[in-house]
């Protein structure tokens, strides 16, 4: 079955509107929601003094990127804000040992909330943002400024600021954990569905598919900040660690599935070679971070990042071969690849600082993922409708080829060999007709060799009609063919040359046939030779007799070989 125009359209349109659930939200920027404020930053001074610096003063720095500020220590103040009784404070999730929250109310009291990493982890919603709930005063909050220790600082310090109420902060969670939860039941679905096709197909790259799909779950759960509400007193930056890792083997997988579902033509020589060096720069370079960080953790990210470099320009190459070797074959593969490489691009882009921090880039994967994921299940199922059809006709070309083997090419009758196979074994007493048609020399001599085989063919489907239905039927030599049938059967000789008699034949020759007719037991190969021998008889009394007609003999004549 090929793949046009149209189908690919309703497969894609099928898959828009099964992602409609989950992509709507994106255009409500659910992830910064609320009312957002601005920070400036300046590295920790000596002897800080955190309710002076609230008040006034301080060598804040509003305009350079955060992240330009390289790691370290750092005072993060934000702009003159109004936060009243019951609103809450919202940011994004970083690297950070410790980030304590000062708070300035109108009153001029300053309140602090800790920020140790467990701390962070108790305060993670979903899309793994940070929101602290400032107590109550009767009096508005007018100013905010954390005091950030032990910052990787790779994309900034306070990212995604903003001010929510309390209405906005369920709705922010319940419509991210909608798509976090529709993520995650696909990824349950698509892992159920290929782990019961495994067990029966057992081609290998189904394997590393649910692999890949089992590493997009888990990150999903990291990612999300579901993983921080399951263990409240996980560190945030295990939960970050665990982000790096998982998001790696998600990429190595794919990159496994990638080269088991192509096969290895696209994947020969060099490019195959650099698919191994990119999979193990990925997997270290995200085990160095985990292990390692935050030691030279802004090096140890970059490393991270070019590794994911390779990936895409790898993926690129493999596209490329993928459509040059597999034709139409590869063209879904380059499909559900699209999205997450451009989205791969872009947060490789956002590592090097090229792009700005944004919530849905953060969070891309789940997007890019499960549209990669939806694709390339469908991918596997026209790769197994493929292996399955090659399987098929296989089987056909065996079973035609067996045939052939089996087959006598001139008549189509068994040839010796395959009645012998059939017929040597069969259980009791067995009738065993061998027809020789008469004068066939002459016959040849006055119409020709191709003449002399027509007249074969003829003669063959004669005797076939005049044969019982389960009897078996075989060309044995030249001229000579063979009838066998349990005795219990009705095989009337006589019908075998009425029908031969009444048969036409080319150039209008008259052709009739002697009949040898022995009965016996064909349990064994020496059965057979007594059988033939006694039938075999049987025709030389009816040639002797004048030919055209049948003789049959008393017994097999029960002569073993030595």
């Amino acid at each position: 079955m090929g793949w046009d125009g149209h189908k690919v359209a309703a497969i894609i349109a099928v898959l828009l509107f099964m992602l409609l659930p989950v992509a709507a939200p994106v255009h409500a920027d659910v992830g910064v929601v609320g009312r957002p404020f601005g920070v400036c930053v300046m590295p920790l001074p000596p002897h800080p003094s955190p309710d002076r610096l609230l008040r006034s003063g301080g060598a804040f720095n509003c305009t350079r990127p955060q992240a330009s500020f390289g790691s370290g220590d750092f005072l993060v103040r934000s702009e003159p804000v109004r936060i009243a009784d019951g609103e809450r404070v919202r940011v994004a999730s970083l690297w950070q040992e410790r980030s304590d929250l000062y708070l300035l109310y109108a009153d001029g009291a300053v309140r602090r909330l800790r920020g140790t990493a467990v701390d962070t982890t108790r305060r993670i919603q979903m899309g793994a943002m940070i929101e602290y709930q400032p107590p109550r005063r009767g009096v508005p909050v007018t100013r905010l400024l954390w005091d950030v220790r032990g910052a990787t600082n790779l994309r900034g310090l306070v990212l995604g600021s903003s001010i929510v109420s309390p209405e906005q902060s369920i709705s922010s969670n319940l419509a991210i954990g909608a798509i976090y939860a529709a993520f995650a039941g696909l990824c349950v679905a698509l892992l159920s569905y290929n782990i019961a096709l495994w067990a029966v197909l057992r081609y290998r790259f189904q394997l590393t598919y649910c692999v890949m799909v089992a590493a997009l779950l888990a990150n999903a759960a990291s990612a999300s900040g579901a993983l921080a509400w399951a263990m409240p007193d996980i560190q945030n930056m295990t939960r970050m660690r665990i982000n790096y890792v998982t998001l790696a083997l998600c990429a190595v997988a794919a990159l496994a599935f990638a080269r088991g579902y192509l096969g290895r033509k696209v994947f020969a020589g060099w490019l195959g070679r650099v698919a191994v060096v990119v999979a193990a720069s990925i997997l270290g370079s995200a085990s160095l971070f985990a292990l390692l960080a935050p030691w030279h953790a802004q090096l140890l990210d970059r490393v991270y990042a070019l590794s994911f470099s390779g990936l895409v320009l790898l993926s690129v190459a493999v596209i490329g071969r993928a459509l040059a070797v597999r034709g139409r074959d590869a063209w879904l593969f380059t499909l559900a690849w699209a999205t997450p490489l451009a989205l791969a691009t872009l947060r490789t882009a956002g590592n090097f600082g090229l792009v700005g921090w944004h919530f849905w880039l953060d969070h891309s994967t789940v997007l890019a993922m499960a549209a990669e994921a939806l694709l390339s299940s469908l991918a596997v199922a026209h790769r197994v409708l493929g292996l399955a059809r090659e399987r098929d006709e296989a089987r056909a070309a065996e079973a035609r080829a067996w045939a052939l083997a089996d087959a006598d090419p001139l008549t189509g009758l068994l040839n010796r060999r395959a009645f012998l196979t059939r017929a040597i074994g069969r259980p009791g007493t067995q009738t065993l007709l061998i027809v020789d048609v008469d004068h066939f020399k002459q016959v040849n001599d006055a119409i020709g060799h191709d003449g002399g085989d027509q007249v074969l063919r003829a003669a063959a489907r004669a005797i076939m009609a005049a044969a019982p239905a389960d009897a078996l039927v075989a060309r044995i030599g030249g001229e000579e063919f063979a009838i066998l049938a349990d005795a219990a059967v009705p095989l009337d000789p006589r019908a075998v040359l009425d029908t031969l008699r009444a048969q036409a034949m080319p150039f209008d020759v008259r052709v009739t046939a002697s009949i040898g007719v022995c009965s016996g037991p064909l349990v064994t190969e020496p059965d057979w030779k007594a059988l033939y021998r006694g039938a075999d008889h049987a025709l030389f009394d009816a040639k002797a007799d004048g030919r055209d007609r049948a003789r049959r003999a008393p017994a097999p004549l029960l002569m073993r070989a030595a």
